[in-house]
């Protein structure tokens, strides 16, 4: 069956890095296009960033634009988020998504698969 597993969360100070990584399985993960998304306790799920299913292009939300950065590994079935400068803000559950046909690569209806999530904190 279809799995995305996320996994690199955790409490790290302001100013710091954390990698997250989403592990795929049970479908083709070279066609799909990847996304990660947050959610913060009493808001909506919001997009972060995305991938092409090729690794050739990348789109990011304005907030995390030049300290985050999306790549992917086809022959590893899985993509990452490498979080800089991280800020109180950043603090939510990360998901990763799979999408066979994204158009904007933004909305959350685009995707066809999710992760459970991983929960980053990021502490003052």
């Amino acid at each position: 069956q279809v799995q995305l597993v996320e996994s690199g969360g955790g409490l790290v100070q302001a100013g710091g890095s954390l990698r997250l990584s989403c592990a795929a399985s049970g479908f083709t993960f070279s066609r799909y296009a990847m996304g990660w998304f947050r959610q913060a306790p009493g808001k909506e799920r919001e997009f972060v960033a995305a991938i092409t299913f090729s690794g050739g292009g990348t789109v990011y939300a304005d907030s995390v634009k030049g300290r985050f950065t999306i790549s992917r590994d086809n022959a590893k079935n899985t993509v990452y988020l490498r979080m800089d400068s991280l800020k109180p803000g950043d603090t939510a559950v990360y998901y990763c998504a799979a999408s066979l046909r994204p158009r904007t690569f933004g909305r959350l209806d685009e995707y066809d698969y999710w992760g459970q999530g991983t929960q980053v904190t990021v502490s003052s």
